[in-house]
């Protein structure tokens, strides 16, 4: 039976990450690796740092992250930055921009839409979608 993901150096952020690509287990954490789920996670959208690399490092070799020797900490991160290069480029524009409200006037001005703001409720009750 798979156990559920609960690892040394694992916090809820990235056990969550990790539930989210599809990696729920031990065993599935195993199979594809430390640098293959980091890749994983950031093909995803979210913005892991190097730390999470090195923390599945740990977890895969029962030791704090910050144990994990000089050079193979170098090897992850070249192997990384090789495999994120290969990702699809960011479409150039944040998931979602600053709000903005624009208001239109009438050619005798006044407000189009009897100035009613987004969720105040029209003095006729009618029209809604909640009816």
């Amino acid at each position: 039976m798979s156990t559920p993901l609960k690892l040394r150096n694992i916090g809820p952020k990235s056990a969550a990450w990790l539930r989210q690509v599809g990696l729920r287990t031990e065993e599935d954490l195993r199979a594809i690796g430390a640098l293959d789920a980091f890749v994983r996670v950031k093909r995803a959208g979210f913005k892991p740092s190097l730390n999470l690399l090195y923390a599945l490092e740990g977890a895969l070799l029962d030791c704090h992250w910050q144990e994990i020797p000089a050079e193979r900490r170098t090897e992850l991160l070249i192997a990384a930055d090789a495999a994120v290069a290969l990702l699809p480029q960011a479409r150039g524009r944040p998931a979602a921009g600053p709000v903005t409200t624009t208001t239109h006037q009438r050619d005798d001005g006044g407000e189009m839409g009897g100035g009613l703001a987004l969720f105040d409720e029209p003095d006729s009750g009618g029209g809604g979608h909640d009816d």
